[in-house]
């Protein structure tokens, strides 16, 4: 078929179906997928064809005269007969608005068609509204085009007469005779039949995630079991560590005893000091070494408590910060666990909602 004579003005994509001839009542299906359907203008003939090709054949090939007419049986189905082809072609859509568009242009290329057999038998001009369509024309479909001389005369228009009054009845027998409910069933198969595959992969990807979410399940059940025996050692450790406090603060004494005591040998030195230096008889040698021995024990002991006290305040503080230290990764270690548990109840959710929602 010559491109430069016929031109495709509309195109869309719909499953196609041809009534069975033997039965009259049955919907065939052209494929299993949706196909491209379009309208085709001859501007050197001035007719109007609705061509779809199914691999290298042409399924439809429908001479569009004044007298057809085109039905919706359902909300995504639509169907007219060819009385030239003898037969009716069904065609179900992904879409309302899909059939909606192609009945529109359905009626308005009937309409041009009309037109354009009036000039013709007048000798005339297309009119303007034969002339309007041509100026949505789009690219040749390359399915069209590229079928070669041979397969040209699939595409050739038959005569516009108008069918016989015997034919007309025959085909409104016809399509009276159809069942509805068949006609909308078949549509919604196919229509389904191409989604059925996105909801495979999407199950496929579903069921994977699943798995994935299973793994993350159990290494969050680990976690949390992990954290569970962290936080009770933690917690032991604290409640250990009271006892090694007090423990620390009062190696031999309490602390409050060791500075008495040293207090009173403060007063015990400032006493002798006070003697030896006071208004009295000097003592002899023997008495005043023996004295000044006793002081340097005395400062000696006094020095020797001083140092147990602030080793024992250290203490006090390096166990005041180890138990805070403790506390505090205590909290950290709670906070984690709750965390976890969150997450691990999460996860629950998303594989509760994903069993339910898998059929």
């Amino acid at each position: 078929m010559s491109t430069a004579r016929e031109q495709p003005i509309f195109s869309t994509r719909a499953h196609v179906f041809q009534i069975d001839p033997a039965t009259k009542r049955n919907w065939i299906p052209a494929g299993k997928h949706a196909l491209t359907v379009s309208y085709f203008y001859d501007a050197t003939r001035n007719v109007y064809r609705i061509i779809s090709i199914g691999g290298a054949k042409a399924i439809i090939n429908s001479t569009v005269t004044p007298n057809m007419t085109f039905t919706k049986t359902s909300q995504k189905f639509g169907q007219w007969a060819d009385s030239r082809a003898n037969t009716v072609y069904g065609l179900g859509f992904a879409s309302e608005q899909h059939l909606t568009q192609f009945a529109e242009k359905f009626q308005e290329v009937k309409e041009a068609a009309r037109l354009a057999r009036e000039k013709s038998q007048d000798g005339g001009e297309l009119t303007s509204s034969a002339l309007g369509l041509m100026s949505h024309q789009v690219l040749p479909s390359p399915l069209v085009s590229a079928n070669g001389p041979g397969e040209e005369k699939l595409f050739r228009s038959q005569s516009a007469d108008t069918p016989g009054p015997t034919e007309r009845e025959r085909l409104k027998k016809m399509l009276s005779e159809g069942s509805v409910g068949e006609v909308q069933w078949e549509a919604e198969f196919f229509a389904l039949q191409d989604s059925n595959n996105k909801l495979a992969d999407a199950l496929r990807e579903a069921n994977a995630a699943a798995a994935q979410w299973r793994q993350q399940v159990e290494a969050q059940r680990a976690e949390a079991e992990r954290l569970r025996q962290r936080v009770a050692e933690l917690e032991a450790q604290v409640a250990a560590e009271p006892a090694t406090a007090t423990e620390k603060e009062a190696p031999g004494q309490p602390l409050e005893k060791l500075e008495a005591l040293v207090r009173t040998k403060d007063q015990e030195i400032q006493t002798l000091k006070n003697q030896t230096g006071g208004p009295r008889e000097a003592p002899d040698a023997a008495e005043r070494e023996d004295m000044e021995q006793k002081v340097q024990d005395l400062e000696a002991q006094n020095s020797e408590l001083e140092q147990q006290l602030r080793a024992t305040e250290r203490s006090l503080e390096e166990a005041r910060a180890e138990r805070e230290r403790a506390r505090a990764e205590v909290g950290r270690a709670a906070q984690l666990l709750d965390v976890r548990l969150f997450e691990l109840s999460e996860l629950r959710e998303g594989l509760a909602r994903l069993a339910e929602a898998t059929p």
